[in-house]
């Protein structure tokens, strides 16, 4: 009797607080949700039996109170599923992908406003995905967000790996600190006159890597960012509490809902082993299948370009120093007097053309082709640029025949000065004007504030406005890689079109002062959580004052660190960004960039410490050939891997490009050492990594 009324208690218990748990396929990780006595909405998770997330509020603040989804529930409703498929992406690290998790629908009723309300997780082998459903119903069409309520309580005092929240820009280098010295230390970099234009003291941006004391690997952010505004994170340090933070548009609103709905997916990825968090594809897995059903014309690519030489100061991307009145389509170039220093002219295109058919690359960039550079900053910034007509030291038809005579494709640039309604007026004319002269893919740039002013490059208006042209592009089959848009959640399962962003800070960083060395031991456990990077590696020349003496920038890595690159920084879009006399100085390093693939059947994460080291080894697609890269932090080290990943039975001829014992990124960036050795699936190596250094190597049977 006495076990019959603990049931019934218990029993009791669970109905009133809707009391509901989910498990992992695997079972190591456990979601629990559960509501208060008051009715609010709160979940909380574990790994192993270790508290990840403590119990943390959902919920949705609407601008009118009255409508908000934060109190008051009960549960309406649950429904389970489980889905275990394997799906092939266009280009991607592997072959195929598993999408394996353990769902959970609840579904609640708010009895005040008689509205109901849906939240689902679907719980994966390595993390948790959650989203906000707005189901179709007579008492909820359009909501107004004040702000998302969304909870993520930590367990204790980790180590962060973040940068400061920002609306505008992720192009910060990563501060390592414990959770309780954000506060301290992003007032000093407010007094120290950081690039940012809104924030808040103790707002980070995602993707957030945590590490616990004891050793779980933690990373928060966001999957399927369509139609919403993009989540910041702010911190409660006195609870170690983040709340989830959108980012506003101009009148100050975080997003506008017009039901049926959903919000992009909050993501925990965790694991006690941090190259699982290397190898998650849960971004992807939860968003939707490719609504591209044709993709032949969605190609990986290798390409050179004119750009470091504007990057470093040695050219420009303007044909002159003057300000012409510019009038789109009526401007007389020929009435001003040429700089001398325009990068983007005939002579030095087709340079770059016939170096990348020498060398057997796909694709040329060219920047500063069209006019309007010269008056960026001037009276008529609205009109700056048409993207269809170029300077006159500039052959469009010229250079589109001798690229296709020399089998190399052009790759335009659109640099919309963020003048995004110019653009979108443009946009059909500029990818018409793209095709008819062989180009296949735009690398478009939003330098600056957003125009209309007030928004911002992250808020839901202009977040549509990157989907609207990727979704353009895919009409005409161009391919996209966008910079200074907002960070990728795996939209480029659904648009593979997609296959490069920046979003955080690259290469051109090297040019402006620097990076830190560690630098690319942290971005594969944050930006790349989201999507590929077009970080643009390969730079063989470190002291830039070589290209222009008045640039006294250097570049903090070893040249063997640049090669490895090529493997640890994932991109089916990589470009060789260094100037072609340099790679001339070097051709027995430059080998390997010329023969890494950028495409791949399977990866395998062998070594990795956020901020310390990353070992990372790829099969290239359709072939037996394999590449591995390893870049290190500051700290030198010895790196120990096993090649048992090789075929059984088979011998390999492994070329190995590494740091010189005397390499250091900042005194002997250019001391590296090439040798070739038999290797085998019993095979173990050890490899010295100097500061900033690392080692590539490539595997052919």
């Amino acid at each position: 009797m006495c076990k019959n009324l603990l049931f019934l208690l218990l029993l009791c218990i669970s109905v009133c607080s809707g009391a509901q748990t989910l498990l992992s396929p695997d079972g190591n990780l456990q979601m629990q949700f559960a509501l208060t006595p008051t009715g609010v909405a709160q979940y909380s998770l574990t790994y192993k039996n270790k508290a990840v997330i403590k119990p943390s509020t959902l919920g949705i603040e609407m601008k009118d109170p009255t409508l908000s989804l934060l109190t008051g529930f009960a549960l309406a409703g649950t429904k389970t599923n489980t889905v275990d498929e394997q799906w092939e992406p266009v280009w991607g690290e592997e072959k195929s992908i598993r999408n394996h998790y353990n769902e959970l629908a609840i579904t609640l009723h708010q009895a005040s406003t008689d509205r109901d309300f849906v939240i689902r997780f679907r719980l994966f082998n390595d993390g948790l995905g959650f989203r906000y459903e707005f189901p179709e119903q007579k008492n909820m069409t359009y909501l107004v967000i004040k702000e998302e309520k969304t909870e993520f309580a930590m367990t204790g005092d980790h180590t962060a790996f973040w940068i400061p929240g920002d609306y505008d820009t992720q192009e910060y280098d990563y501060t390592t600190s414990k959770l309780s010295e954000i506060r301290p230390l992003m007032t000093k970099s407010i007094t120290d006159n950081l690039s940012q234009t809104s924030f808040s003291p103790t707002g980070v941006q995602t993707s957030l890597l945590l590490k616990t004391a004891d050793k779980l690997y933690i990373n928060i952010h966001e999957a399927a960012l369509i139609n919403y505004a993009c989540m910041h994170l702010n911190l409660d340090d006195k609870n170690m509490v983040f709340t989830s933070w959108l980012t506003p548009d101009a009148r100050g609103d975080k997003g506008y809902i017009q039901a049926p709905s959903v919000s992009p997916w909050r993501t925990v990825t965790v694991s006690d082993d941090p190259r699982v968090l290397l190898a998650s594809k849960m971004a992807y897995n939860l968003n939707e299948p490719s609504k591209i059903k044709e993709t032949s014309w969605i190609k990986p690519t290798k390409y050179v370009g004119v750009w470091w030489e504007m990057i470093t100061g040695k050219n420009t991307w303007s044909y002159t120093n003057e300000l012409p009145t510019v009038v789109i389509g009526q401007t007389d170039f020929n009435k001003v007097k040429p700089n001398g220093t325009h990068g983007a002219n005939t002579a030095e295109v087709k340079k770059y053309i016939d170096f990348a058919a020498k060398h057997g690359f796909d694709a040329v960039l060219v920047e500063g082709w069209n006019i309007g550079w010269e008056d960026w900053f001037g009276h008529s910034k609205d009109l700056v640029f048409d993207f269809v007509t170029p300077y006159p030291d500039f052959d469009v038809a010229g250079i589109h025949a001798y690229a296709q005579s020399k089998g190399i494709k052009m790759i335009m640039h659109h640099e919309t000065s963020s003048s995004v309604r110019n653009y979108e007026r443009h946009m059909d004319t500029a990818y018409k004007f793209m095709k008819a002269n062989g180009y296949d893919a735009v690398k478009s740039g939003y330098v600056g504030g957003i125009l209309p002013r007030g928004e911002n490059h992250y808020d839901q208006w202009i977040v549509n406005h990157y989907q609207y042209a990727l979704e353009k592009a895919a009409e005409y089959h161009i391919m996209v890689n966008a910079h200074e848009a907002v960070r990728p959640t795996g939209i480029a399962r659904t648009w593979p079109n997609l296959i490069g962003n920046e979003s955080a800070r690259g290469t051109e960083y090297q040019a402006f002062g620097g990076s830190k060395p560690n630098h690319v031991t942290i971005l594969p456990f944050t930006r790349l959580m989201g999507g590929p990077m077009d970080y643009t590696p390969g730079i063989f020349e470190m002291d830039i004052s070589k290209i222009n003496p008045s640039n006294h920038s250097h570049v903090n890595s070893t040249l063997a660190n640049q090669l490895a690159l090529y493997v640890t920084m994932y991109s089916p879009l990589q470009m060789a960004a260094d100037l072609p006399e340099n790679y001339d100085r070097f051709p027995d390093a430059f080998q390997f960039i010329k023969d890494v693939a950028v495409d791949w059947d399977q990866s395998i994460y062998l070594e990795a410490e956020p901020g310390e080291y990353i070992t990372i080894a790829r099969k290239a697609k359709g072939k037996n050939d394999w590449f591995l890269g390893s870049v290190n932090g500051e700290t030198p080290r010895e790196s120990k891997i096993s090649l048992d990943f090789l075929d059984a039975g088979k011998k390999y001829k492994a070329r190995i490009y590494a740091d010189a014992k005397n390499a250091h990124y900042k005194t002997n960036p250019q001391a590296y050492v090439i040798k070739e050795i038999e290797v085998t699936k019993k095979t173990k190596l050890t490899q010295f990594c100097a500061p900033g250094g690392g080692y590539a190597i490539s595997i052919r049977p």
